[in-house]
């Protein structure tokens, strides 16, 4: 699912995004901003897939914005401005619709963000993901990654030889970055990458020593992975 914010002047405007997101299961509108610097801050922070940008603004344009962000996020621009259009694709914006919008197009505009975020993720040349936490974005190799712990909205990111990074993320988030046919979600509260398994023995994995159980609910779907490999 994408992660998303919003940042429209009008308040009007963002509880029309609101509503539409609601109606989507493919994107999650994390908050809305009214005020350009309130956006900026939340997203050094905690950086989302997806940006719904108003242009049009009194304190900064909607591009000068976009062009501030210290890494690359996804941008939907919205306007009632249609001249607005070729300078935010030369941003490579992923769409760019017009006010008033229907809910179709507003559809159409974040199927495509979902597509471009999909490919994005599913390369099989990507043996990396990065990370925001402590204040960076932290680069991880997949198989430098022992296991995954959930712990409501933050995860232990257990890594081979180095310091366990605590991240504000969701185990399904996460698992979503991950390549499926490597890693894969054992428990409420572990994913395992199957190459760092040392031995499963009744219904428990032992990963250097790390014990984690294999629960009910996603036993069928792990032992048939594994049986695969």
């Amino acid at each position: 699912m994408l992660k998303a914010i919003a940042l429209d002047d009008e308040p009007l405007a963002l509880e029309v995004l609101q509503s539409f997101c609601n109606q989507l299961d493919v994107v999650e509108l994390e908050k809305t901003f009214t005020k350009s610097d309130d956006a900026f801050k939340y997203l050094k922070k905690y950086p989302v897939d997806l940006l719904f940008l108003d242009i049009n603004m009194p304190s900064i344009s909607g591009i000068d914005f976009y062009k501030k962000l210290p890494h690359k996020t996804m941008v939907i621009f919205t306007t009632a401005y249609s001249e607005y259009a070729v300078e935010g694709f030369t941003l490579s914006a992923t769409d760019y619709i017009l006010k008033p919008f229907s809910f179709s197009r507003f559809q159409q505009a974040v199927e495509k963000a979902h597509s471009q975020w999909k490919l994005q993720n599913q390369d099989p040349e990507q043996q990396y993901l990065f990370i925001r936490a402590d204040y960076s974005l932290i680069k991880i190799l997949f198989s430098d990654i022992l296991f995954i712990e959930g712990l409501d909205d933050y995860l232990k990111i257990h890594i081979q030889n180095q310091k366990t990074i605590v991240a504000r993320m969701t185990l399904k988030a996460i698992l979503e970055k991950l390549p499926q046919t490597e890693f894969i979600r054992v428990h409420r509260s572990f994913i395992v990458p199957i190459s760092k398994i040392d031995k499963v023995r009744n219904k428990i994995i032992y990963i250097n020593e790390e014990e984690i159980p294999v629960s009910a609910s996603y036993e069928t779907a792990f032992f048939e992975l594994l049986n695969q490999k």
